[in-house]
């Protein structure tokens, strides 16, 4: 009796594991299913003509045409506005990685006055929307002729993005204990030598979040991009789908393959990076 109590009870216990199990793997493809399909669609349009991609958005190309791809590539200039993107998202990464860290280490080490208007400050500005002051904006640059300049756009991407990133970077230093910061400090390493040697390895995880999300951000943008960056030479990727505008219309099959060239370096990027991207936005939100 005991073995058939043992054995019904294991069988139980392993049915309750599979249960769960099968739920969650379900959930898991239906996610990943409604996460591919827009991708899966906008790759197939990309094969169609504009006409085929009007009348059947949802279905297989009747006919390949590999050549929307050559076609976008030239008529948007992806030659030039992607490595004018690359820039952008170098300078800012580099910018907003600078600012937020120190930023981050001050708010979460120390209580200077002004604590809690500085972070009140940091979450109303991070979601006052563009459009806001982007009249103004637009004409100090034009009268200080700092318009069609890449590192100016940098800078402005900086002020924007550095308080989120400052926000993921603090509520991940909160929840790392000081005592490895000071004992270091105790054996006689100045403060550089600690950040450099202590905080910054123990933050890298949530470092490389910040500059993948601040990356992808940048990528993105197209308000500030479109309206501060006038010359053809300087434009960003985020505007090369413009090019496909014609008089009477859109270019549906230019359009989605320079849709899938614009996508696929970030798609790649975050295939690449995905695990530290998820253990340092993980660990941020729950050690915050």
């Amino acid at each position: 009796m005991s073995t058939i109590t043992t054995h019904s009870t294991s069988g139980a216990a392993r049915s309750k594991l599979k249960g769960p199990g099968v739920f969650s793997y379900s959930i898991m493809l239906a996610l990943a299913f409604y996460a591919a399909a827009p991708l899966v669609v906008l790759f197939l349009n990309s094969l169609k003509s504009t006409e085929e991609a009007s009348t059947n958005s949802f279905g297989l190309p009747q006919s390949v045409n590999w050549s929307n791809y050559i076609d976008a590539w030239r008529i948007g200039g992806f030659s030039t506005t992607l490595l004018n993107s690359t820039i952008l998202v170098a300078l800012s990464v580099a910018g907003v990685l600078v600012v937020s860290f120190l930023a981050a280490y001050g708010l979460a080490r120390y209580t200077p006055r002004g604590h809690d208007f500085f972070l009140t400050y940091l979450l109303v500005g991070s979601t006052i929307p563009v459009q806001l002051y982007l009249i103004p904006l637009f004409v100090f640059l034009t009268r200080n002729e700092l318009m069609d300049n890449l590192f100016v756009l940098s800078v402005l991407y900086v002020a924007k993005f550095a308080p989120f990133a400052t926000f993921l970077l603090r509520a991940f230093l909160l929840g790392i204990s000081s005592d490895f910061e000071d004992a270091a400090r105790v054996d006689g390493a100045s403060e550089f030598q600690v950040l450099r040697k202590i905080v910054v390895p123990l933050l890298a995880p949530a470092i490389m979040t910040v500059g993948l999300v601040t990356g992808l951000q940048v990528w993105n943008e197209f308000t500030l991009a479109v309206t501060l960056i006038q010359s053809e030479e300087l434009k960003p990727v985020s505007t090369s789908l413009f090019a496909f505008q014609q008089r009477h219309g859109t270019d549906w099959g230019l359009t989605n393959a320079g849709a899938v060239i614009t996508v696929l370096p970030v798609i790649i990027l975050f295939l690449l990076l995905q695990r530290r991207f998820i253990e340092g936005l993980t660990q941020g939100g729950s050690k915050g």
